[in-house]
């Protein structure tokens, strides 16, 4: 019978952060959708109420984090997800290092369009 190899094994770093980011996405979805469905009804936002609901630091920081860790934890499941499939040697640097740098692309144009929504950058 062949072993079978996962990135995901317990205990190791991806494993551990992919279920770390996991809990904190719960956690920020079940805000966002109290706060945006059930306190403020669809009908309701506008662009001026984001906008308003972006320039509070506490409100700005759950979203900056909750990009970051969304970002990491569907690249890092794409990525494993690739190495469970047998991804390895110099496919599996070309794969690792395209997937940084679209995260880095990724965070930078969200926290741009943050920092524009917040009325921190124009």
């Amino acid at each position: 019978m062949a072993e079978h190899y996962s990135s995901f094994n317990r205990g190791n770093t991806r494993w551990f952060l992919q279920r770390i980011t996991a809990v904190f996405l719960i956690g920020v979805l079940a805000f966002h959708f109290m706060l945006l469905h059930f306190v403020n009804h669809a009908a309701e936002i506008t662009f001026l109420g984001t906008q308003a609901r972006m320039s509070q630091v506490g409100y700005f920081g759950t979203m900056i984090a909750f990009l970051v860790t969304a970002t990491f934890h569907g690249v890092n499941g794409v990525y494993n997800a690739l190495i469970n499939q047998g991804l390895e040697g110099t496919q599996k640097q070309a794969v690792k290092w395209v997937l940084v740098v679209a995260s880095l692309v990724l965070v930078a144009q969200g926290s741009r369009t943050a920092l524009y929504m917040a009325g921190i950058i124009a």
